[in-house]
């Protein structure tokens, strides 16, 4: 059993990191180093308390101002893509891995091929590249834990049952912002309403892509590859209030769930101290002020993204990247302002068919799709 001291955070500053740090700040782990995108401000202050080796930084902008703002440390400021996997490379208990998009399957990688255990909190890695990512992990030896909450309370609902045959794991999902809307209520839905999440707080890009049902194409896509199941095992639950965070069915018909508040904290403690429980500052659960649990089919006729995704995984090979490709760049649209929320939907279903895909799965290959399905997007925009 590993016992965690030092932690590597990919993507500091948005949700996931800030989390981290907050989990790290309790517990006292050392944070040998950092990664951010452009939140310059923000990763100067984390360098400042957590005093890493290392940040890194992957807009140039930012690095420069990084880089000056820290001119008084030790810590040395790096810039660009591989020098965000040379960052996930260095030796350290456990790299966390919460950037957003494709640029996270590379430092994953580089991780596991380092031998560093790996919390997991970027769909992408598993969703492009999750054939490459599983053997590394095999080939190295080391442990991927999932930080997602579905994934984490499937890790869990696992623990202990590795003989035992899986019926399926059944995947919840809040529903989003726009639960009981069909397609032409969704026509007239505004950036606000799509970024007021019910119950989670998140970032802009899976917020959205939690409103389109597009987050649970794409951890059932996760699940598939992480669990080794087939798709057809992987069955969404709509759960309004987000207690159970998803469960598994085994051949018996026993359902072992994990249930808990909806707090990132208790997912991301759980990944950096497995297999022990530490005390959290999460509040605990009551039933009692929980009342009612419901749990309700999605309707994957109004939210396409959803049976996309379940196409896509069933496709195997570059599909399910360029289903991904497509819709970051159609969430990214949306957010620019650039089109409505229905057509992001929309996009992706016609990229998915109008991009072709290989088989055969490599960095290349999948570096193609990418740039094909966002090329389609921005073209058709």
């Amino acid at each position: 059993m590993i016992e965690i001291k030092t932690l590597t955070v990919l993507g500091s500053t948005g949700s996931i990191g800030t989390q981290t740090l907050d989990v790290a700040r309790m517990h006292g782990y050392r944070i040998k180093a950092l990664s951010a995108h452009k939140n310059y401000k923000l990763a100067e202050e984390q360098a400042r308390e957590f005093g890493p080796e290392t940040v890194c930084m992957t807009d140039e902008t930012a690095y420069s101002e990084l880089k000056t703002r820290l001119a008084d440390t030790d810590i040395k400021v790096v810039y660009g893509k591989d020098a965000l996997c040379e960052t996930a490379a260095a030796p350290c208990d456990m790299v966390i891995n919460a950037v957003v998009g494709m640029v996270g399957l590379e430092p994953t990688l580089a991780a596991l091929n380092a031998h560093n255990r790996v919390g997991l909190a970027n769909k992408e890695t598993l969703v492009t590249g999750g054939e490459l990512v599983k053997a590394a992990e095999k080939a190295n030896n080391v442990d991927i834990v999932p930080i997602d909450s579905e994934h984490s309370a499937i890790f869990q609902s696992l623990m202990g049952n590795e003989h035992n045959k899986i019926e399926k794991i059944i995947l919840t999902a809040s529903g989003g912002p726009f639960f009981g809307y069909n397609k032409d209520m969704l026509r007239s839905v505004t950036m606000e309403q799509a970024l007021h999440h019910p119950n989670w707080n998140m970032g802009r890009k899976i917020t959205t892509d939690s409103a389109t049902l597009m987050n649970k194409g794409l951890e059932l896509i996760e699940a598939v590859r992480l669990f080794g199941v087939t798709p057809e095992q992987v069955e969404v639950v709509v759960h309004r209030q987000s207690i159970l965070h998803s469960a598994v069915e085994y051949e018996d018909g026993a359902v072992i769930g994990q249930l808990g508040v909806p707090d990132m904290k208790i997912p991301i403690q759980f990944a950096v101290t497995y297999p022990k429980r530490l005390p959290s500052c999460s509040k605990k659960l009551s039933l009692f002020d929980v009342g009612t649990m419901t749990f309700e089919r999605a309707d994957e006729e109004t939210f396409v993204c959803l049976a996309e995704a379940r196409k896509a995984i069933a496709k195997g090979g570059t599909a399910p990247t360029v289903l991904n490709g497509a819709n970051e760049a159609a969430v990214a649209a949306f957010l620019d302002g650039k089109i409505p929320f229905f057509r992001i939907g929309e996009l992706v279903c016609e990229c998915c068919g109008a991009v072709p895909y290989k088989g055969e799965v490599t960095l290349e290959t999948i570096a193609e799709a990418d740039l094909s399905a966002r090329e389609y997007i921005n073209g058709n925009i």
